[in-house]
């Protein structure tokens, strides 16, 4: 692996800088998930997302046929961090739209299923969410019972999913069903594109700990979806989740960024907060748990930055995506613990101007305690890094 960042990377890193400068609206705090959980983050969300596919960064990393910039993973890794460590919105186009379902439909879709989804990704239009999660079906996926059957030119699809990010802001789903009950679980999977906007779809958003709506559940009801909104082939669609689910595991980048922006913050409130007439930071207890994140960051910044390097060789980091984004979920979770207990009860103030740091410590931590389940929870990733990287049987 190579260390340090070519003339063009660092020149990339200093036009996101500038555009972040010059184009983020001055009143935008920031927060995870609350573009797409509150109406205001959702209007600062379609703002970004337009003025992002306007300079060509939204999907930078796509081909340039449908509208990226043939950015090597490494150039894509660096839009990813400096736009998570900015706190900046409409980076993903819903959730999954940019990261893991524009990508997959490139390997899987037809070519008119690329000229009619692609364009409305990339020019920052349309937002997608992602239907996987069942009441029934969570860690183990293939589980799931969400049933379409096909009659003529539809399927027709009835059932359940729950945990849907984005789905009451989503114009389309990546949505995975079962189709044939028959045959082995993994192997009687359909994935489908469906338009929300489609009768007998009713999405039901849930209220999350941090008191937003970022999660739904929805229900199809007899929902006719034309056949050639089927990805890849009929009972394939598990070979296209698991390919999906790579990318989205790449996502450990963005853990690595927030937590880097939250040891900022902890930095900053300990430097300015005293106990007993001293600075925080002067306690050696505080200093060497602070100095373990900071070293764990970097830790994790490595192994993040690895994964794009293997990519850009044309390898596929399946078990070390696994291995990232479990060790920077969890360091997320570790680092916002450690940082409300250093801040006491005023760390437990959702904002105003006594909470520290504008209550984002406090929003971390609430909001950390879903990044060890989404995209394969830790014990799920942990039998990833078992099996494929360890050579080990299935326990």
């Amino acid at each position: 692996m190579r260390f340090g960042f070519t003339e063009k990377e660092e020149a990339l890193r200093k036009e996101l800088n500038d555009f972040i400068a010059t184009e983020m609206d001055s009143d935008w705090k920031g927060a995870v998930n609350e573009e797409y959980g509150t109406d205001e983050g959702w209007e600062a969300a379609q703002r970004m997302s337009k003025k992002l596919a306007a300079r060509g960064l939204l999907t930078m990393s796509w081909p340039k046929e449908y509208g990226g910039r043939d950015a090597t993973r490494m150039e894509h890794l660096i839009y990813r961090e400096t736009m998570s460590y900015n706190m900046v919105p409409g980076c993903d186009m819903g959730v999954g739209g940019v990261m893991w379902i524009g990508p997959s439909l490139i390997i899987f879709g037809t070519d008119e299923q690329k000229k009619r989804h692609l364009p409305g990704i990339s020019s920052g239009q349309t937002y997608w969410c992602t239907g996987y999660s069942e009441p029934e079906a969570g860690s183990d996926m293939a589980s799931l019972k969400c049933r379409a059957v096909k009659k003529g030119d539809d399927y027709i699809v009835n059932g359940q999913k729950i945990w849907c990010s984005a789905a009451h802001r989503a114009s389309w789903c990546w949505l995975a069903t079962r189709t044939d009950p028959e045959v082995p679980k993994h192997k009687g999977i359909s994935l489908f594109l469906l338009d929300m906007k489609t009768p007998g779809v009713t999405v039901n958003p849930l209220v999350n700990i941090a008191g937003e709506y970022c999660n739904s559940e929805v229900f199809f009801d007899d929902v006719r979806i034309p056949k050639d909104c089927l990805v890849g082939e009929e009972n394939d669609g598990w070979r296209c989740m698991m390919r999906a689910l790579d990318f989205e595991r790449t996502a450990a980048i963005e853990y690595i960024a927030r937590n880097r922006r939250m040891l900022s913050d902890i930095l900053e409130f300990s430097k300015e907060a005293k106990r007993n007439g001293k600075p925080l930071i002067e306690n050696p207890i505080v200093r060497q748990k602070l100095a373990e994140i900071a070293i764990k960051s970097e830790i994790g910044r490595l192994m993040a930055y690895n994964i794009a390097w293997m990519e850009d060789k044309g390898l596929v980091p399946s078990y070390q995506a696994s291995m990232s984004k479990t060790f920077c979920a969890e360091l997320l979770q570790e680092s916002s613990n450690i940082g409300v207990g250093l801040m006491g009860l005023y760390g437990q103030l959702e904002g105003g101007t006594r909470a520290p740091v504008g209550g984002a410590i406090e929003q971390a931590y609430l909001y950390t305690r879903g990044d060890t389940i989404a995209g394969g929870t830790s014990e799920i990733n942990r039998i990833v890094v078992a099996m494929r990287g360890l050579g080990l049987p299935r326990g």
